[in-house]
């Protein structure tokens, strides 16, 4: 296994790709491309011969992670051409045209005009209403997506109800040692 490492990371200084992308699904003018980020996933549009459209931050760049955060406090953000390889980086992507079973994508021909008038102009941007996601399903589809925001409501939701329990439980089993002790010293 060591070996077949070795010769991968040999491969990708050589021929500079990542190994992973071996394995990726080449996508087609107009799809939808979702790259995983550490915390999140960036969302751009398939323009073809290797190149992306996407709504770019300050903070977005391949490996990000954590440093997007600060997403939530950029209000404009770019519309950008530019290689796939160069902002995946060695993060995993796939084709996800996820809404496709429920809206019809519009002509690729639409598509790759109106995103083609688009590079370089500024865009309001919030991590809430106006993000990377919405950009691109406006694009593909004619009307601005985002199922990521409401997995992440559910998960905070969830956290929250736990964390509330949890500490309810902790007050409630602080209490009982102090009215233990309190009724001892009595």
């Amino acid at each position: 296994m060591a070996t077949l490492l070795f010769l991968a990371r040999s491969l990708e200084r050589t021929f500079s790709f990542t190994w992973l992308s071996l394995l990726q699904e080449e996508p087609n003018p107009g799809d939808l491309i979702e790259i995983s980020r550490f915390g999140y996933q960036h969302w751009a549009l398939y323009v073809g011969n290797g190149y992306i459209i996407h709504l770019a931050l300050p903070s977005e760049y391949a490996g990000a992670g954590s440093s997007s955060i600060m997403s939530v406090l950029t209000n404009l953000a770019v519309v950008k051409r530019e290689r796939l390889r160069d902002i995946a980086g060695g993060d995993w992507y796939r084709v996800n045209n996820k809404y496709d079973g429920r809206c019809s994508p519009l002509p690729v021909s639409k598509i790759l005009m109106e995103d083609e008038s688009l590079v370089g102009q500024k865009m309001q941007y919030s991590v809430t209403s106006e993000n990377c996601e919405h950009f691109v399903t406006k694009l593909h589809y004619g009307q601005p997506m985002c199922d990521q925001l409401r997995a992440d409501a559910m998960v905070a939701g969830v956290v929250g109800i736990v964390g509330v329990r949890v500490l309810v439980a902790v007050a409630t089993f602080i209490g009982s040692l102090l009215s233990d002790n309190k009724q001892e010293d009595e």
